[in-house]
Formats: C-alpha cells, structure tokens, sequence
C-alpha cells in the first residue's frame, strides 16, 4: 500500500477510523519513550485480534515518538502483515513534566508508591486545565491551540484522503483531544477522558469527507479474555 491515502472525493464514500494508544511505556524509567515488555505483548495482542477478525488496514498514521512506532511494530507482528505510515507529529504527546511543572515549583520526583501516583495525576489535572484554558504555557511546548491544531488537522486530512480502515496510532492526550472536538466536549471532560484512557486500548470514529461521528472509546476487547485481564494497564 502507499503512504498517501486514496484521494478521490464522493458523498457517499465513508471509512473507519481506529484510534489506538500506545502500549504500556516505561514509567519511571530514565525514557519513558519505550514499550515495556507488556507493552509490547499488548500491541501484538490487539494484532493478532484484528487478525482473528479478518480486519484489514487501507491506510496507518502514526505519531513520531518511539512508542508509537513500536506499538505499530506490535499489531504488525499480530497481524502478520506490514505497513507504509504516515508519521503525523501533531499526534505527538503534551509533556507531562512540563505540565505539572507550571503548577508545582518544587524538583518533580518520579512516583514509586500509589499515593505518589494519585499526587502525580492530580498535579497533571491541575496542569491541564490551566493550559488548556490558556493560563499556564509549559516549558517547550506548544500553546493549547497549536497543540489541539495538530490532532485536528491529522483528523481533517483523514477525511479528506482516506478512505476504508484507517489505523492512527497515538498516545492518550491526542486520542481524548480527538474524541473531545468531535463531541463538542469542554476542557475538563476531555481532561477526564485523558486520564482513564488504557494501554493498547481502541476507539472507533466512521467518517466522510464531512464529518467524524464516535463509535466506542477506550476499548480492550482484545484484552478481556481470562488470560489476557492481567494485561490490562494505564500508564
């Protein structure tokens, strides 16, 4: 297949669009930019559903961050089939550090305990909903509206190329940004969806040259078989 997408327009011409988060990356870890052991298993998991399920893939954009391109590595190795991609870096993660800085002065240290988990992602709530809302601008990063320009544009060429099954694989921020625009959603919804959004986990637009419309969010199906539950991961 080619990296461009079909780009003959009609009305009735429609598509699928999965949206898939990367795999568990290495929290805690000195990069966090790469799959974890599960995280690999979680991304070849979801190949080898898709592959029980007879899904092909007409079209792949991806984010540019390691993660990402190894989640795709993943679900290719289930499916037993390789892709051109499109690297798209408006589909790259916010910085959480960065976020959580505007709003806490001291040295961040990386959480160990659950308590410092539940500090971590109260701290990141807080740091969201000031940038977003335009308060706060985080060290090296874009301004909430260049930020959300960069995951609408890759929405508007999908409809305007693309066609049939459409794979976008990304991270969580991109994925519930997405979701939000098209539901219209404010801020701190968006927020919320942000921070339960699960490793490997699948949400579902169709689309036309018009329009996106949600289908499901933050789906494991793959992930729900007895043996697999253990698998399931958030970070």
């Amino acid at each position: 297949m080619t990296v461009e997408c079909h780009a003959a327009l009609h009305n009735a011409r429609m598509g699928q669009l999965y949206l898939v988060r990367h795999g568990q990356a290495s929290l805690g870890a000195a990069d966090y930019d790469q799959l974890s052991p599960l995280g690999q298993q979680q991304a070849q998991r979801l190949g080898e559903h898709w592959r029980a399920l007879g899904l092909r893939f007409d079209a792949v954009i991806t984010g540019t961050l390691k993660r990402h391109l190894q989640t795709l590595q993943g679900i290719e190795q289930g499916l037993g089939l390789t892709h051109e991609s499109l690297r798209w870096p408006g589909l790259n993660e916010y910085d959480s550090e960065a976020v959580i800085e505007t709003v806490h002065s001291s040295t961040l240290i990386k959480p160990t305990t659950p308590e410092g988990y539940k500090a971590h992602f109260r701290m990141l709530r807080d740091g969201l909903s000031q940038w977003m809302q335009g308060r706060t601008q985080p060290r090296g990063m874009p301004t909430y509206a260049e930020f959300l320009a960069g995951v609408t544009s890759a929405l508007e060429h999908i409809r305007s190329q693309c066609e049939g099954n459409v794979l976008l694989v990304s991270s969580g921020g991109p994925i519930s940004t997405a979701v939000g625009h098209v539901l219209g959603l404010p801020a701190q919804a968006t927020i919320e969806l942000n921070l339960r959004i699960r490793n490997c986990s699948v949400s579902e637009f169709t689309f036309n040259p018009k329009r996106h419309t949600l289908v499901s969010y933050n789906s494991v199906a793959h992930l729900e078989t007895p043996q697999h539950q253990s698998w399931i991961t958030f970070a």
